[in-house]
């Protein structure tokens, strides 16, 4: 896999992640990845291992889940549009495809009893029932700046996370870059999407642009309105602690998901350390109804 294609996918990614509830046309993302459709089409596929509309469709339903769930003002037809869909009938086909239930039915569903993907890990599901009656910190609501930043992506929430973290350790060390402040993107939510398809990004903030870009790549971590949670822990309680979040602070909190990802900064990176505790501000990107 080349430098330049890794690169410039990287590129088509952080722009759908950046907002996915816009209007994603695939001639839009070549001129991104400055390739022409055709060409495009097949090194996404040979980067990502899907094609762009399938994982374009895949991360609006992801989205359209936590819509649903969280933001109970809004009718499905609401959401659909918000997803791309201007027709009730397909965004419901979709929903359906990847989630078993039409949207009406998820909606209705208790979050609090069904099986949660991550439940099918033991030491996530020991975490769950550790921090269960554990009270929720009160967050801090702010405005965030974007941050400039420097990122390894990854697939899947789990140990291996590790690899990236130390990849962009490497790349900061060889190019005598701070690699203090250290964020991880949480591009999906576990809850309903299975832990080896879970999409993270391990990040450091950077206070100039990169001169080469690869496997390391660079994006801006979009800012806005925030809730900022104070959350610790050990591995295996972090996931739970962050649904906890959004299906008990978030409904009642009078605010909705935008469609911006979440994120944490690490005070102390289970990742990194070698008793695997973790201390971290979660900022969970939230707007007024």
């Amino acid at each position: 896999m080349s430098r330049q294609h890794l690169s410039r996918i990287n590129d088509v990614l952080f722009y759908i992640h950046k907002d996915i509830s816009k209007e994603l046309a695939v001639k839009e993302l070549a001129d991104v990845a400055a390739y022409s459709e055709q060409h495009f089409h097949r090194i996404f596929k040979q980067v990502v291992g899907e094609s762009i509309h399938q994982y374009i469709r895949r991360t609006r339903m992801e989205y359209a889940a936590n819509q649903l769930m969280f933001d109970t003002k809004s009718s499905v037809l609401d959401i659909a549009n918000t997803c791309g869909f201007s027709s009730l009938s397909s965004f419901s086909r979709a929903f359906k495809s990847t989630f078993g239930m039409a949207p009406g039915e998820w909606r209705k569903h208790d979050l609090q009893v069904s099986d949660k993907p991550y439940l099918k890990d033991d030491e996530i599901a020991a975490g769950y029932v550790s921090v269960a009656d554990k009270p929720l910190p009160q967050p801090k609501i702010i405005e965030v700046e974007d941050r400039l930043a420097a990122y390894v992506r990854h697939e899947g929430y789990n140990r291996s996370i590790r690899n990236a973290w130390l990849i962009l350790k490497a790349w900061a060390n060889s190019e005598e870059r701070d690699f203090s402040t250290q964020f991880g993107l949480h591009h999906s939510n576990p809850a309903w999407v299975e832990l080896a398809k879970c999409r993270y990004v391990a990040c450091i903030a950077i206070d100039k642009p990169l001169k080469y870009r690869g496997v390391v790549n660079q994006m801006v971590i979009p800012g806005g309105l925030h809730g900022v949670f104070k959350l610790s822990g050990v591995y295996g309680q972090l996931l739970p602690q962050i649904s906890h979040v959004l299906e008990r602070w978030l409904p009642a909190s009078g605010f909705k998901l935008r469609s911006t990802p979440a994120y944490v900064r690490y005070h102390k990176n289970h990742f990194l350390n070698e008793n695997e505790e973790f201390e971290l501000d979660f900022y969970l990107p939230i707007s007024f109804y």
